[in-house]
């Protein structure tokens, strides 16, 4: 007898709809999986069958054979152990099979028959909605990430009883209902602006940053308060919209960074790796196809502290992504692309040890030392940094100054998002929404610069030898400085700000 069930399968991020064919012959007892399976898919066999005896049916000694089609592309996950498990009972009459062509299966077996929870939910139930699919059955350890999916009816699969139950209308299983403040957002925030003393000029710099989604180098000592910026960064960003929430989610679910306690992304991402990370850990990949730091920080911060400790290799695979905003990878199985779009704060210290340049302390690297570590950001890595700025530290009667704390990040955060509306109102008909997106035609259309600006930025790009790459990203972030002043036109006051944050690769390391 033949069965039919659908599941889904992930292939990156995204997702698309599998069929199950399950075909019971005559024949020595044996099971044959077709249709590329992973070595996860295919040790589901043994899972199966001890899930289908201890749930109370009978395993059919018969010859099994088991296709996942479409047979042209590979199927990972134990998420398949219950699709499976109920075609083998639909093929032997357990399972009432005109019922079966309405339901996707989602879920991964345990011995008992109890259904486990899996990664990568969230963008297998869209999968199975685009492909016209309503009802869905989904672990109960998955159902709050699951039900973020709107047009669709959820199932708690709990047991493989259970389920069975439902379909052959014996014991009904409730949809499940998305709670109204599933996804709710605290809007305290535990780090402020207002405790950073001083750095106003590096205030200003991370304004402009979160304004039009501009990267950003720090470069200063030990101590100036680098990291301490960088944390309050994600204070002045707006919060995240409902379609921003479902594709961070989507990444999160994949890469198997949910949990009960978290089942979506309300908050948008701050990403710390330490500086020992491996190129495929922050670039994303392996044999599995997982998505990197550089994707978990969509439409966040991805924050390297130190970044010339980091490995070489993994700071030049940034250039794609930084210039992009997604990472394609290539494996002999095709390609896959993981979006990454997200704002880059980089920090370093002027050499090794920290204190090159510095008046009250000295400088104990060698010129072979501080040419290694400036080394580790090329050209082509700073070129693509928009905002490079340099922190001083303070002295003594600046930190102890009573008015020395400056604009606080609700001040700022008003600031950046009216800067962000006009950008909104500006590009609604475009597929952009940050001044950092522009692209060919459209930088002469919405950053138009009169004889005077041009002229500045003429004598600006023979004497600091400026790259093209970097000529627009001045263009750039003079936009934005305009957005932030509410002016229409880039004035020539927006470009000399903007050449203040454009450093040569020598300044921009503190050399």
């Amino acid at each position: 007898m033949l069965s039919k069930v659908y599941t889904t399968s992930l292939y990156g991020i995204e997702s698309n709809l599998i069929t199950v064919e399950t075909d019971l012959n005559n024949g020595l007892p044996a099971l044959t999986m077709v249709g590329l399976p992973d070595i996860t898919v295919r040790e589901a066999r043994d899972r199966i069958r001890a899930a289908i005896v201890n749930s109370g049916f009978k395993f059919p000694a018969k010859r099994i054979t088991i296709n996942l089609s479409p047979a042209n592309t590979r199927k990972a996950g134990s998420h398949f152990d219950l699709p499976i498990a109920v075609g083998m009972l639909a093929a032997i009459g357990e399972v009432q099979t005109y019922k079966l062509d309405q339901y996707v299966f989602i879920g991964e077996l345990s011995l008992d028959g109890k259904i486990n929870g899996v990664s990568g939910v969230l963008p297998l139930v869209l999968g199975a909605r685009d492909a016209g699919m309503k009802k869905i059955f989904v672990p109960v350890w998955n159902m709050e990430e699951a039900v973020l999916v709107s047009n669709v009816e959820i199932f708690p699969a709990e047991h493989l009883k259970r389920v069975v139950n439902h379909i052959n209308g014996v014991a009904l299983i409730k949809r499940y209902l998305k709670e109204e403040n599933h996804s709710a957002v605290s809007l305290e925030n535990k780090e402020d602006y207002a405790d950073v003393i001083g750095q106003n000029n590096i205030k200003r710099a991370l304004t402009i940053a979160a304004a039009g989604c501009h990267d950003i180098l720090m470069t200063g000592p030990p101590g100036a308060g680098k990291t301490m910026l960088a944390r309050r960064l994600s204070t002045i960003l707006p919060p995240m919209s409902e379609e921003e929430i479902l594709q961070v989610t989507k990444i999160h679910s994949v890469a198997g960074e949910l949990s009960k306690n978290k089942e979506s992304i309300g908050e948008r991402p701050f990403r710390m790796p330490h500086h020992t990370i491996s190129p495929l850990a922050l670039i994303g990949g392996g044999t599995k196809l997982k998505p990197g730091e550089i994707s978990l920080a969509h439409h966040g911060i991805l924050f390297l502290d130190e970044i010339p400790e980091f490995n070489q290799n993994a700071i030049e695979m940034l250039r794609q992504p930084l210039e992009e905003g997604e990472i394609r990878i290539n494996r002999m199985s095709g390609m896959v692309t993981f979006p990454a779009e997200f704002i880059l704060v980089a920090a370093c210290n002027p050499c090794r040890c920290g204190y090159l340049g510095d008046s009250k302390h000295e400088c104990i690297c060698s010129s072979a030392q501080i040419q290694s570590y400036k080394s580790k950001l090329s050209g082509p890595i700073l070129d693509r940094i928009d905002l490079q700025v340099e922190l001083m530290a303070l002295n003594y009667t600046e930190i102890t100054a009573e008015h020395s704390k400056g604009l606080s990040s609700r001040e700022m955060a008003m600031n950046v998002a009216n800067a962000r509306n006009i950008q909104k109102e500006r590009y609604y008909h475009m597929n952009m929404a940050y001044n950092s997106q522009l692209k060919g035609q459209y930088l002469n259309k919405y950053c138009y610069l009169d004889k005077e600006t041009k002229g500045l930025l003429t004598e600006a790009f023979e004497k600091m030898g400026l790259t093209m790459r970097s000529y627009y990203k001045i263009i750039k972030v003079a936009r934005t400085i305009a957005d932030l002043d509410e002016k229409e036109n880039i004035e020539l006051k927006h470009i000399g700000e903007a050449l203040q944050y454009r450093k040569t690769d020598n300044e921009s390391m503190g050399l």
